[in-house]
């Protein structure tokens, strides 16, 4: 009988995912999926989760729940440290993998570009326990303002957001429904108009890389809510101080980093292998200077005549990079494989209720439609059915009665132990 290949994915994210699903049950193929947590996780919804809009479990999905009726896959929770390429082997927090063909899929991290005070101090949001941090921590805020009242740390009174992509932008207006809507039923005695969110970019307008169009609608809406835009670079953080470059000083216990993203890079790899910290890949996403080695997704720099320097590191182009890959290893020849291209579909971003804006390749369109059509699309990408009834169901209640019921502290207001329980 010939030996089934056996092919290790390190990560479980979209691009991972997607590579996974095309290669579940597949005749010849042993697949292992390696990844340092148990669940893949649907990162767009994370300001929800952040924000207390939707729990956590119903955008994590276990990955021996999705894999249960797979008769080749088989998943590890552990941490991958190294790659050995000459041995055709991988060397984890806790043993050892062998593999015929590996594929890289480890994604991003948050990017503090070398500044340990903020990385330190500051909040990121790429994982589902960053996200229940920061729910923990501003949470535990009000529940100091109460209080303390009068005599509270002016910072206390300041979310400040670092970064205007869409992460910041819908943080910030889901920040602001929040103050304006919720916070003070459940806190009648406060004054929350003195609460203030804050969006610092170095970017004149939100959503720089969106239309103009886009850009304008959402500094309305943002503005509309009361959101504060400062056009300012971020020089530093000690923890109740932003620093800017003018000079500026923000007191602000609460700061969320969403300026930048880098790549989750494993050691066992050559310099001149890695570009802007991610692998350089050729259109079929094999790593350079490797014959079984691949990599997709966020964490793959392949230059294109469309895309002369790197995709952008979008979900879109992580799960079709997976969607290619599985269909190149299951040809029979490589001859046969097909050079990856992506397509532009578009991109979106919400900023509160019915306001959202969405470029499409050909229209673009804000406001309520838009805000639709982003609930709509995010709800599909959702895996299971049982997930997508609840977050609708959660959406549907805080769309009639402006409230959400899942504002619970799960863990001490400390930063470093505030994590999942």
């Amino acid at each position: 009988m010939k030996k089934r290949e056996k092919i290790v994915i390190v990560g479980g994210g979209f691009a991972g995912l997607q590579l996974a699903q095309k290669l579940n049950n597949q005749k010849g193929k042993k697949v292992i999926v390696i990844d340092k947590v148990n669940h893949h996780m649907f990162q767009p919804l994370f300001y929800q989760v952040a924000c207390g809009r939707i729990e956590p479990s119903n955008i994590s999905f276990p990955f021996r729940k999705i894999f249960q009726r797979s008769n080749n896959i088989q998943y590890r929770m552990t941490d991958v440290q190294s790659v050995v390429p000459s041995e055709n082997k991988i060397i984890t927090s806790d043993s050892e993998f062998t593999y015929d063909k590996l594929i890289i899929a480890t994604g991003c991290k948050t990017n503090f570009f070398g500044n340990k005070n903020m990385e330190d101090n500051a909040f990121g949001m790429k994982n589902t326990q960053e996200a229940i941090k920061i729910r923990n921590h501003i949470l535990m805020t009000f529940e100091k303002l109460i209080i303390e009242r009068g005599r509270s740390d002016e910072g206390n009174w300041n979310i400040v957001i670092v970064g205007s992509g869409p992460t910041g932008v819908e943080l910030a207006g889901a920040f602001a429904e929040m103050k304006n809507e919720i916070l003070p039923r459940d806190y009648p005695n406060m004054n929350f108009r003195k609460l203030k969110i804050i969006l610092v970019s170095t970017t004149d307008k939100p959503l720089s890389s969106m239309s103009t169009q886009s850009q304008d609608a959402a500094e309305k809406y943002l503005k509309d809510f009361g959101v504060e835009l400062v056009v300012q670079k971020v020089e530093d953080y000690d923890g109740s101080t932003v620093y800017l470059s003018n000079g500026t000083q923000i007191p602000a216990c609460n700061v969320i980093w969403a300026a930048g993203v880098t790549g989750n890079i494993i050691d066992g790899f050559m310099p001149e292998q890695i570009m802007r910290n991610r692998y350089i890949v050729d259109r079929f996403n094999k790593i350079k200077g490797t014959e079984n080695i691949f990599a997709i997704g966020d964490v793959a720099y392949m230059e294109t005549p469309k895309y002369p320097h790197g995709h952008p590191q979008l979900a879109n182009v992580a799960i079709n990079q997976g969607k290619n890959l599985g269909d190149n290893l299951l040809k029979e020849s490589q001859a046969d494989w097909q050079e990856y291209e992506y397509t532009d579909l578009g991109s979106m971003a919400t900023v509160g209720k019915h306001r959202a804006v969405v470029d499409l390749r050909h229209l673009k369109f804000q406001g309520v439609l838009a805000w639709y059509f982003w609930m709509f699309l995010h709800l599909m990408l959702i895996l299971s059915v049982k997930n997508k009834l609840a977050v609708f169901f959660n959406w549907m209640w805080a769309y009639f009665n402006r409230d959400s019921s899942l504002r619970l502290i799960i863990a001490s207001a400390n930063k470093e132990s505030a994590t999942e329980q």
